[in-house]
């Protein structure tokens, strides 16, 4: 089940953050913290793999609002899309175990925003995730400049990383299922 309490307290406190002053630029990273609770872990006792990429939702959530970007997405009648990802485990999460969350832009193009988001564990690093992100507008994909633009960032340009431009370029030869 989708954890709609957590992600309910992640906009209130990237709110009550806000309301405090402590915003972020689009080159910031957010840190968020949480723990591993029952709900997430498997049969191994650790952190689901599918569980990890559902509370990424969270940290992506706390980097909107803190960035002024879910006031946008209210004001615009915007919606967020994820439109490719690509995940590497490193350490296994267990059970209670206090995990921080980081959070940040690592490129973008005229369509997409790719954003990095790692989990942490005393220091040491558990998960990576990079992914294609969007802003959506009935069902479309809003370009680049004009989210820009509506957050008075036009003037901001950062091109993806290159290790972020070799999994762009390889995603191109991505083969899908044939169809039956």
């Amino acid at each position: 089940m989708y954890p709609f309490i957590r992600y309910a307290t992640t906009i209130a406190h990237a709110a009550l953050q806000v309301k405090k002053g402590n915003t972020l630029g689009f080159d910031d990273v957010s840190e968020i913290t949480l723990r591993c609770r029952l709900t997430d872990i498997d049969n191994f006792l650790e952190m689901n793999n599918g569980r990890v990429l559902t509370l990424y939702d969270l940290g992506r959530t706390d980097f909107a609002v803190r960035t002024g970007l879910g006031k946008q997405l209210l004001k615009q009648r915007w919606g967020l899309v994820v439109a490719g990802s690509t995940i590497q485990y490193r350490k296994r999460i267990r059970a209670f175990q206090k995990v921080t969350m980081k959070t940040q832009i690592v490129g973008f193009d005229a369509r997409w925003i790719y954003v990095e988001q790692s989990m942490w564990v005393k220091g040491k690093p558990c998960s990576s995730a990079l992914l294609r992100t969007g802003v959506t507008e009935g069902g479309k994909v809003v370009e680049t400049a004009r989210v820009l633009a509506a957050l008075d960032k036009s003037d901001w340009h950062l091109a993806p990383e290159p290790w972020v431009q070799e999994w762009i370029d390889g995603d191109k030869d991505h083969r899908w299922p044939p169809m039956e």
